[in-house]
């Protein structure tokens, strides 16, 4: 997204760039911009030679103390030797700087952490390059990867103050889910409206069940999709970026996050038992449990009806949201039993 943007709010965010990176110890090259959508991700080069990242925190969309939660979780990973990216501090030893509003800026934060060389699993609506082969190995790896980031999240005590959102029943179809209200937002047919009010009803019922039966719940990460798992050292790793959205939530989610953009992949149910197989391999997933994921992936496919009606400034967003709409209630009727 950052290919498309106008000329005027690239340079705007490049000037706001070099603001915020007179508090860290950089050499002179101009940041480079690399991502543009809940923050502005640019590539900077520290004065010790190292590529890093850094980001320009979305205004509103967290707080201060959610902030530096997010980046005492991620170093408590990388103390962990999960491949996720670490923070790096300021020249006064400072994790997240507060930069003031401006003409063209509200207040917001900037933070740095370290770069991960490699490149994202693939993009969104665009076929998987790699062979069927291929995509087996890589998402057992990426379900191993994801079983060692539970297993560490348990294990790690957070710091006093600790604060990430979670996406339970309130954050998922509550009256203000995290990524906004998909039965209730511009763009949908009064059809498509009633139909997702009606669902949005018996998902909560059928969360209130599933809470019943006690599935894994813990911190997560909430995003795993393609973009957001880089293949490294000549794909015989992967590691995982864009901690954003992590929180609280059922572990069922992240499983559910990283299988549904490729559900019309050739080799999908090949993909599909090699994440559960890596997961299985370092932690404990049932049957009894798996039996919810196809519930979890209709959750996690409406919260892209609200996320994408509040950001119609997307190319194309208009007929992507129709279809994410005839998606995800193609799905819910494929489920067994939703309430």
């Amino acid at each position: 997204m950052a290919d498309d943007l106008p000329p005027a709010i690239r340079d705007a965010l490049q000037k706001r760039a070099l603001e915020a990176l007179d508090h860290w110890p950089v050499q002179a090259h101009e940041p480079v911009l690399m991502k543009y959508r809940e923050n502005a991700v640019f590539r900077i080069t520290l004065d010790d030679g190292q590529y890093a990242a850094l980001r320009l925190h979305r205004p509103g969309y967290h707080d201060e103390t959610s902030l530096r939660s997010e980046l005492h979780l991620m170093a408590a990973l990388r103390l962990g030797d999960l491949n996720v990216p670490s923070p790096v501090p300021t020249s006064d030893r400072q994790s997240l700087v507060r930069l003031p509003a401006n003409r063209q800026f509200s207040e917001q934060h900037a933070d740095v952490v370290s770069w991960i060389d490699g490149s994202p699993l693939g993009q969104s609506g665009t076929p998987l390059a790699q062979s069927a082969e291929k995509q087996a190995e890589i998402f057992s790896r990426v379900g191993r990867s994801m079983a060692t980031m539970h297993n560490l999240a348990d294990a790690w005590e957070p710091p006093e103050r600790f604060r990430r959102p979670a996406w339970d029943v309130e954050g998922l179809v509550g009256e203000k889910p995290l990524w906004g209200r998909f039965w209730d937002c511009l763009g949908l047919s009064k059809g498509d409206a009633e139909a997702l009010t009606a669902l949005r009803g018996q998902l909560r019922q059928a969360l209130a069940k599933v809470q019943e039966h006690g599935l894994d719940y813990g911190l997560i990460h909430a995003d795993l999709v393609r973009e957001n798992i880089f293949l490294t050292d000549n794909e015989s790793d992967v590691a995982f970026i864009d901690f954003d959205d992590a929180g609280y939530g059922f572990r069922l989610f992240d499983l559910a996050t990283a299988l549904l953009k490729n559900r019309n992949e050739p080799a999908y149910p090949d993909i599909e038992k090699a994440l559960i197989s890596g997961y299985r391999s370092q932690r404990e997933l049932s049957d009894a449990t798996l039996e919810f994921l196809p519930l979890f992936m209709v959750l996690r496919s409406l919260t892209y009806i609200g996320w994408l009606a509040e950001r119609p400034e997307i190319p194309n967003s208009a007929p992507r949201l129709a279809r994410y709409v005839n998606e995800s209630l193609e799905m819910a009727r494929k489920l067994n039993s939703i309430a």
